[in-house]
């Protein structure tokens, strides 16, 4: 049995995947967990060399798989683009932590018990892991998880998204291509039984999720006492405060927070805090630039909004907006699907307790709130059950600080919008968004476990 993949924007068919039934998928667990001595025993330089040479294939392959990503998932060439430079510069970093993956040594002296004792500890690869993977970024979110496995040498078997699957087959094939033996990185197509299996399994050692916050809960009850990472959804809030100049790069930072991709990024910007002294000046330009906003093709240099990954999103988007404006909120600009193309659409007036405001809408619908006072803003930003990133705009240092203290989020980011990641910083969430970090050298942490040599010298 296959699966044909389509393009969201026009439907037509981009490639085709088998959907695996369960002999095949613990046919790979089991290739992956024969494997495991083998693979911890691979000396780090060599483990290194894979993944910089897969670094430069992805370089070298950057037209065809920016084009397959646009295809598959209907994300717009230009941020395809962006995601496969990411992608390189992921595997670089995980390269590096495989050279460098070390423990130290304990004082135990510093124990009276422990005079005449030497301690140190080292880490060990955890075993095989199993990884499920989200549609909206089917290269670098794979990245994430594939290549600090192998930079410790723990064979992993990957589900990218039924949507999606298609730019992870092409990475196993240039990682294989790289020198990977075949055993250290799997992908098994298909619905969400593979990911029931895949879970369930015993032979798997370790679990990381990149999805919904639902899915994670049920994923959860079955995973016993094996490690587990999640990283989850986001409402995400930007505070735009007195004293700040909105310039033009402001609004265009702001807006493709907003919109890029569709809204379809777990931190893009939901919630815009502008403070009342610039409230007006704000909308006005958020209003002009997302009219502006081009959409069409993904294929196409030229757009910057293309479609939602399918119909169902386009539906329940409309819904919440519906929702939105039944109960007395104002439209400012979009607000109308054509299909699977939703309009950017910028709101005002939206109550804090409808979907639009504290779900995760995963759609290109922001909300525009004006404040008067900084403590509340932040209050407001924190009051959501998700906690990944956060962004503020202020001049002012005390009130910078202020958010870091205040805000319960795994990541805030200070002049600039919360949709700002690059690939080796610690990224992840609180309360409803996750549990753990990404980024290889604190996956590298969670894919290795911690074993303790004492000598009794």
């Amino acid at each position: 049995m296959t699966q044909k993949i389509l393009n969201p924007y026009n439907n037509e068919v981009v490639g085709e995947v088998p959907v695996l039934d369960e002999v095949s998928v613990n046919a790979a667990l089991q290739r992956a967990s024969d494997f495991k001595a083998e693979f911890a025993a691979m000396p780090a330089h060599q483990k290194a060399a894979i993944l910089m040479k897969t670094a430069e294939l992805i370089a070298g392959n950057a037209k065809e798989l920016a084009e397959l990503i646009a295809k598959e998932g209907g994300k717009p060439i230009r941020y395809a683009r962006g995601e496969v430079n990411r992608a390189t510069e992921t595997f670089t970093f995980a390269a590096d932590e495989a050279r460098r993956l070390r423990g130290e040594t304990i004082r135990l002296d510093a124990a009276k018990g422990g005079v005449g004792k030497f301690g140190y500890y080292v880490r060990t690869p955890i075993g095989v892991v199993a990884a499920i993977t989200p549609f909206n970024f089917p290269l670098n979110l794979v990245a994430h998880k594939v290549a600090p496995a192998i930079a410790v040498g723990c064979p992993i078997v990957l589900k990218p998204a039924p949507a999606t699957p298609l730019t992870a087959v092409r990475l196993h094939e240039l990682m294989i291509e790289a020198g990977l033996p075949e055993a250290g990185f799997q992908v098994v197509t298909g619905d969400v039984e593979v990911g029931r299996w895949l879970t369930t399994s015993d032979q798997v050692d370790m679990i990381t999720f990149t999805g919904s916050t639902a899915v994670a809960h049920k994923i959860q009850q079955v995973a016993g006492l094996r490690r587990t990472t999640y990283e989850l959804g986001g409402n995400a809030g930007v505070i735009v405060d007195e004293g700040t100049e909105i310039t033009p790069e402001l609004v265009n930072r702001v807006a493709a927070g907003c919109f890029a991709y569709s809204g379809q990024v777990c931190i893009s910007v939901q919630r815009i805090y502008a403070h009342e002294s610039l409230a007006d000046e704000l909308k006005s330009a958020l209003i002009d630039r997302t009219k502006a906003m081009i959409h069409g093709d993904p294929i196409e240099d030229a757009t910057e909004v293309g479609p939602l990954i399918n119909d169902v999103a386009a539906e329940r988007i409309q819904q919440w907006v519906k929702e939105g404006v039944a109960d007395g909120a104002t439209v400012l600009v979009g607000g109308e699907a054509d299909g699977r193309m939703f309009q950017p659409t910028l709101m005002e007036g939206v109550s804090d307790n409808l979907n639009l405001m504290c779900n995760e809408v995963f759609g290109p619908v922001a909300n525009f709130i004006t404040y008067s006072d900084f403590e509340e803003a932040l209050n407001a930003v924190d009051d959501s059950e998700f906690g990944l990133q956060a962004g503020v705009y202020t001049p002012r240092l005390d009130k910078a600080m202020q958010a870091v203290e205040r805000l319960n989020v795994g990541g805030v980011i200070i002049n600039d919008v919360p949709m700002f990641r690059v690939d080796h910083m610690p990224y992840g969430g609180n309360k409803n968004s996750g549990i753990g970090r990404e980024g290889p050298q604190f996956s590298v942490e969670d894919m290795t476990e911690i074993k303790m040599v004492v000598i009794n010298t």
